[in-house]
């Protein structure tokens, strides 16, 4: 580590000097930069540049402030990723994953979706599938001026939708515990996690109105089958978040309404009828298979201009043999009667599964979604080492918690749906063995 090196009169100097010490690998990762004072005084510089040298730092994301301990060049810090666990030779439950058994078989429709070549400077956005969408949409959010991107799933649109209106250090608002996949598109990003409290209603009112006074600038939410925790935004909260939000019409609301396809809860929203800036975003994923990425923005005008841009043809258009593959799905009776008893038969699993656990004398409750959100006597990381030894693999909550007990969870995320009644007994066994 060689901080002596860093030389600069300006912000931008000093700055600059320390990202080539980094870049040359003479400072890395996790290396302490000089407290504020020290290095000023070294340079015989204001006090003041010296921050502003650490600020231009920071939103690089070249470096992380941790308050007491100091200013330290940033590494990439791993984020837990949804899926099988790689290399496991234990019964996975913490997957999130559908039942391939239950997704649509879409060889038929393949047939139907090859058509023609789409060339160079057509329109990006098939006009059926954008006309589909708009009925699919249009329904939950009447009356409003709507326009619709295609985007290569969920988490490209979210992660789209920040890029048009954030830069980085911007604050952004996210439900705690949270989806993996926000939490690592927010970090990839530069912007800073203002976590939002969850309860069985959704985002609480309190969490929202503090991290609006924090100034964020963009929201993202999960209306329905709130991934870890099942939970749905009931109508009164979302009413509430809504009066809220009456005095904030330019903060970007990202709603990620991923499992509307299979959820058995209605759908409430945060955007209100004057709220200027929002998304909602539909995928396909959970409902046809996480293969079919695609899903559709719908937006205000204006930021379905911004989103355009990021949509040049030939890089990142989303293919038009996808959207077409989509759109006859969303059209076959046959296809949509497959989905539809999926979301039941995950609803009834999770259901009959957390009834049993309760029955055991462990209480456990079914929401929305593929997962259960199992809170324990005793912490979650216990639990699962106790089940390792059975065989299982679980996820504890810790991935998911952004807040100050991150490393103290008493929840596990369980993935159930797709386990035999023989396995799921056996499991129910060892869960509440494990968590005597």
């Amino acid at each position: 580590m060689d901080t002596q090196s860093i030389t600069g009169a300006t912000a931008a100097e000093i700055a600059d000097s320390i990202r080539t010490l980094h870049e040359r690998g003479e400072l890395r990762a996790g290396d302490a930069l000089p407290p504020v004072r020290e290095l000023a005084t070294r340079l015989s510089v204001n006090r003041n540049t010296a921050v502003a040298a650490y600020r231009l730092l920071a939103q690089a994301g070249v470096v992380v402030a941790r308050g007491r301990a100091g200013t330290v060049i940033a590494g990439m810090e791993a984020v837990a990723q949804e899926g099988y666990a790689a290399g496991s030779v234990l019964r996975d439950i913490g997957t999130g994953n559908p039942d391939p058994r239950r997704i649509p078989d879409a060889s038929t429709a393949l047939a139907g979706a090859l058509g023609r070549p789409v060339l160079y400077g057509e329109p990006v956005i098939d006009p059926a599938l954008e006309q589909r969408a708009l009925e699919w949409v249009g329904a939950d959010l009447p009356g409003r001026d709507l326009r619709i991107t295609v985007t290569s799933g969920a988490v490209d649109a979210v992660e789209r939708l920040l890029a048009q209106a954030l830069l980085r250090d911007d604050a952004v608002a996210l439900e705690d515990p949270c989806f993996l996949a926000s939490i690592h598109t927010v970090r990839l990003g530069g912007y800073r996690a203002v976590p939002v409290p969850v309860d069985v209603e959704g985002m609480t009112v309190e969490g929202l109105r503090a991290a609006l006074a924090a100034g964020v600038r963009a929201i993202i939410c999960t209306p329905r089958a709130q991934n870890p925790t099942g939970a749905t935004l009931s109508p009164g909260r979302a009413a509430e978040l809504r009066a809220v939000l009456a005095d904030h019409p330019y903060v970007l609301i990202v709603e990620d309404d991923h499992f509307s396809m299979l959820s058995q809860r209605p759908y409430e929203t945060l955007i209100g009828p004057e709220h200027r800036r929002f998304a909602l975003v539909r995928s396909v994923s959970k409902s046809l298979g996480p293969d079919m990425c695609l899903a559709v923005a719908a937006t205000d005008p204006e930021t379905a201009e911004r989103l355009s841009l990021r949509l040049s043809p030939g890089t990142t258009w989303v293919s038009h043999i996808l959207q077409r593959l989509v759109l006859a799905q969303l059209t076959d009776a046959t296809a949509l009667q497959a989905v539809a008893e999926a979301g039941r038969h995950y609803a009834e699993r999770n259901a009959a599964f957390a009834g049993a656990l309760t029955d055991r004398g462990l209480p456990a409750t079914a929401a929305d979604g593929l997962n259960l959100w199992l809170e324990l006597p005793l912490e979650a990381k216990t639990v699962a080492d106790r089940l390792m030894r059975r065989g299982w693999l679980a996820r504890t909550g810790d991935e998911f918690v952004l807040g100050e007990q991150r490393s103290a969870s008493r929840h596990l995320r369980l993935t159930v749906h797709d386990l035999t009644d023989e396995e799921a007994e056996r499991l129910i066994d060892d869960l509440v063995d494990a968590s005597r």
